[in-house]
């Protein structure tokens, strides 16, 4: 071989070896970090934000920081817009309510039949059951949950007393906006519905746009709405169920082993969102009782009244509301736990 040939032959790969020696004295590249958007109608520092700022904090630290949270609470407008944000990407998780979850799958309505159920008890049973076919049903529109939760039972708050169901038929009834058949069920029920997004309900009670609204009691005294409305009927109207979803899309780009430490410690905070609402729920009347809100108790017959006119509608609610087959299978298993386990708790 000549010189020539040598200096040809040995160019590159001096060169190849320069690359490789750059390389190794070069700082290692930053891990990719993954940074997931999680949107509520709730306020910072509410149960449901100190919850996903949980899970955010523990996603962190199982994924070794690859896996970041970032929490936009009370500020993306009522949970039909955050649904539409999660299907444009522009929001990738989202802790909504079973309104927010009725606009991605129908089934999910079953668990909000007004008057049915009587305690936790009762709804854990009956969603316990239904949770594999209403997990299925959102995925198979590309939503996963990473959580069930609660928001306590819906009472009515009202600016005046309202004992009996005419008392609140007088008033403005807030009623969520985007369900269209619920407010016209309203109407026929002799109601004057309001439809809007929840963060409109303390402007609109301050202008008078609306005098009486459901909510839970966290709720009320979050948003400080029971200031303007300071009288609470004594009814359990429905509870309120809720879940934590991620778009299929984003949870699909986790490895298996992540997912699977990830929904884990989704599924624990959702678990200890449930026991804490559960237990404050009672404190927060409470508290409202002690800034002048006033617990407006039923007579047994005001009382009945109100289960016979819910009742009234069941006929409408299945089909309308409620998938047939989920109402069907809903009212059975009340039917069975009652049966099976009395009253409960």
């Amino acid at each position: 071989m000549t010189l020539i040939d040598r200096r040809v032959w040995f160019a590159p790969v001096a060169l190849v070896a320069a690359l490789v020696a750059l390389v190794a004295l070069a700082p290692p590249a930053a891990a990719q970090v993954t940074n997931i958007r999680v949107g509520t109608i709730a306020a910072e520092g509410t149960p449901w934000h100190q919850i996903l700022q949980e899970m955010g904090q523990a996603w962190q630290k199982v994924s070794g920081g690859k896996v970041r949270i970032t929490i936009y609470a009370g500020t993306l407008g009522d949970e039909s817009d955050m649904i539409r944000r999660m299907r444009s990407n522009s929001l990738q998780c989202a802790a909504v309510t079973s309104v927010g979850l009725e606009t991605i799958a129908k089934e999910l309505s079953a668990l909000s039949i007004p008057l049915l159920f009587k305690t936790y008890d009762e709804l854990d049973f009956v969603r316990d059951r239904l949770t594999p076919r209403l997990e299925k049903a959102l995925e198979d529109k590309g939503f996963i949950v990473l959580n069930w939760g609660d928001a306590g039972w819906v009472r009515f708050f009202s600016v005046k007393p309202a004992p009996t169901l005419n008392d609140l038929r007088q008033m403005k009834l807030f009623t969520w906006a985007g369900s269209p058949q619920a407010e016209e069920m309203y109407k026929d029920a002799g109601f004057r519905p309001v439809p809007l997004a929840p963060t409109d309900i303390l402007q609109s009670l301050q202008t008078r746009v609306i005098e009486a609204f459901p909510a839970p009691a966290i709720g009320a005294l979050g948003y400080q709405w029971f200031g303007l409305a300071k009288n609470m009927l004594d009814l359990k109207f429905a509870p309120i169920v809720g879940a934590t979803i991620i778009t299929k899309a984003s949870w699909d780009k986790f490895d298996a082993p992540l997912r699977e430490a990830l929904m884990k410690e989704a599924r624990a905070a959702g678990a200890r969102l449930k026991d804490e609402i559960r237990k404050i729920e009672d404190t927060a009347v409470v508290e409202m009782q002690k800034r002048g809100l006033k617990v407006v108790t039923m007579t047994p017959e005001a009382e009945r009244e109100w289960q016979e006119t819910a009742e009234k509608f069941y006929g409408r609610v299945r089909g309308e509301i409620v998938q047939p087959r989920e109402f069907d299978e809903v009212m059975a298993l009340v039917k069975e736990y009652r049966a099976t386990r009395g009253k409960g708790k």
